[in-house]
């Protein structure tokens, strides 16, 4: 009976196989999504090595160099991005600020998803009075307003990276499970799932051979395509004071910081800000890509 059940799973891991091959076929036809992957690993890369990439310490002040435009060379250094109005390096706070940034998208991604998935899967497998209650929960906290609750929670609290990154997952993992609930909904009622049953295969066992392995292609998908939104969530909150505590740098902080100097000293709000649109469009691209290539409806 083992047997049987494995020889019925099997299929489905190798058309999964399948499935990613096309993945990375695709590439080589998409140039948009080679650039959003070269965006995103060189803002991960930047990110990781940090410390051995800034120039200098991010947080060293010198009033006496404070607002300097980019390529001045004062005491014996050249600023790629000038300086801003402590006379801090702005290329130095740009690479520390992509670690703040990168750290609170792709953990609340992961967290979002964990939850969603969870929630998704035990919604939409067993339905009923279960599939009801879990959707009214996921009903209550789209009722709140998002940024409303945000704000909140951070001024009582005080504003750290982990409550940055549970504030964001405890609200966009609704996304996921709505999702994930469709597409099990869907699965349950195939032919191979009643089959495995049949031959005497638990729920838990159905649910990760079967189930799981379909819905990971949409979780992917809305985590690409979320992990954009993250970022500018974290830049907002940031920008509004509600982010990391300084002195940790971060891009949106920069924005705040620099936003008095905007008509007067360009590059300390410039700079910060295509640090966040280049992050983001590396993602979307990537996102789109994957939407293409994993969707069935959208494939060629």
């Amino acid at each position: 009976m083992s047997r049987s059940i494995d020889v019925i799973h099997g299929g489905e891991w190798a058309a999964a196989a399948a499935q990613w091959a096309r993945v990375l076929r695709s590439l080589r036809r998409q140039k948009s999504a080679v650039l959003g992957i070269v965006l995103l690993a060189l803002a991960v890369v930047v990110a990781l090595f940090a410390p051995y990439l800034a120039p200098m310490d991010p947080g060293s002040q010198a009033l006496g160099r404070n607002l300097l435009p980019p390529l001045t060379v004062a005491d014996g250094r050249m600023f790629l991005m000038g300086t801003d109005h402590l006379g801090r390096d702005i290329l130095s706070r740009l690479i520390f600020s992509g670690r703040v940034s990168l750290t609170v998208g792709f953990f609340s991604v992961l967290f979002s998803a964990a939850i969603g998935l969870a929630i998704g899967l035990v919604s939409g497998y067993y339905g009923g009075r279960v599939d009801f209650c879990l959707m009214r929960l996921v009903d209550l906290v789209l009722s709140f307003p998002f940024i409303l609750l945000a704000l909140a929670t951070i001024a009582i609290l005080g504003p750290s990276i982990l409550l940055i990154i549970a504030v964001i997952s405890l609200r966009i993992w609704v996304v996921f499970a709505r999702v994930v609930r469709g597409v099990s909904l869907s699965i349950r009622e195939r032919e191979f799932v009643q089959a495995a049953l049949a031959l005497g295969a638990g729920d838990l066992r159905v649910i990760a051979r079967h189930i799981l392995p379909n819905v990971l292609s949409p979780c992917i998908i809305i985590g690409s395509l979320y992990l954009g939104r993250m970022i500018i969530i974290e830049s907002g909150l940031s920008f509004l004071g509600l982010g990391v505590p300084p002195p940790t740098p971060s891009w949106g902080g920069m924005l705040s910081e620099g936003r008095n100097y905007i008509y007067t000293s360009w590059w300390v709000v410039t700079f910060p800000g295509l640090s966040i649109m280049l992050t983001v469009l590396g993602s979307n691209l990537v996102g789109d890509w994957l939407r293409n290539i994993l969707d069935p409806r959208l494939r060629d």
